[in-house]
């Protein structure tokens, strides 16, 4: 399911690309600072074209996104609602125990790793999730680069996500309780 859901949330970030580059290329441009908001939602009902073929694709790509929305809700209060009764419920609890680190951001890294005891250290697991810096040596020149972006993507990018919105949070947000 959270395969499910990471594709899911694919396909939402594609319908809303897609409504966004139909509005530029008619010059409708949002003059609020972010997308997405309440605010933003309300201009696009205020939004209307002349041609009845531009209104048609405008709520189709409109009802897209709506669609997408809807099944990412779905799939999220299914994985919510069968969370308890798997197994590894006290390992996302415990996962969810890093700052930054949510309950969907928690399941994707523990339905993604399974079972921690196959790593014999941290080390193999952070391989594991990609997350361990690339390296170009030549003889005695050693240089460290970025993540190699080498292991599971899926657990990784949840992971960074997750530190993105730690890191980006205001200071009060992230202040420890």
């Amino acid at each position: 399911m959270v395969r499910a859901r990471a594709t899911a949330m694919r396909v939402l970030g594609k319908a809303r690309q897609h409504l966004q580059g139909f509005l530029l290329r008619h010059g409708r441009i949002y003059a609020g600072k972010k997308g997405w908001t309440l605010a933003y939602r309300r201009w696009l009902t205020t939004v209307r074209f002349d041609h009845p073929a531009s209104q048609i694709v405008l709520q189709d790509y409109i009802h897209a996104v709506t669609d997408a929305e809807a099944r990412v809700d779905c799939l999220t209060k299914r994985i919510e609602e069968l969370a308890p009764q798997w197994s590894m419920t006290p390992f996302v609890e415990a996962v969810q125990a890093m700052r930054g680190v949510a309950f969907i951001v928690a399941v994707t890294v523990v339905a993604e790793v399974g079972d921690f005891s196959r790593f014999d250290n941290p080390r193999q697991l952070m391989a594991f999730l990609g997350l361990v810096p690339s390296e170009h040596s030549s003889g005695a020149t050693i240089r460290r680069g970025g993540i190699t972006k080498a292991g599971n993507a899926l657990a990784r990018r949840g992971l960074i996500e997750g530190a993105w919105d730690l890191s980006h949070a205001s200071p009060r947000q992230s202040q420890a309780p």
